[in-house]
């Protein structure tokens, strides 16, 4: 799917919409990431701002392209995080999660 990207060390202070399972966002996340699972997106379409560019993240990259394809298509101006979270910790970048310890790639 050929869609916007982004690396994830280029991300910065840009809102971050997460849209992995319940589950795995619990695990593990970028912090102040918003959370929406890729299935909820068009129920919950009201929730993304349109203000702004919106950096969509998944494991490692191909529900983030579907969703950001979809956002695209609703007038979104969307980018996915090239290799999703397995990408992001693996650069070292910050994790939080709800357990003991956060997620490891």
């Amino acid at each position: 799917m050929n869609v916007p990207t982004i690396r994830p060390q280029d991300v910065g202070e840009e809102l971050l919409l997460d849209v992995r399972e319940q589950d795995e966002w619990s695990a593990g996340r970028a912090p102040n990431a918003v959370h929406i699972p890729l299935y909820d997106l068009p129920d919950r379409f009201d929730e993304i701002p349109a203000d702004r560019p919106l950096n969509v993240v998944c494991k490692v990259g191909s529900r983030s392209a579907q969703a950001t394809a979809w956002l695209i298509a609703q007038g979104v101006d969307a980018r996915n995080v090239e290799g999703g979270m397995y990408a992001w910790v693996q650069l070292g970048l910050p994790v939080e999660g709800d357990g003991d310890r956060a997620w490891i790639a």
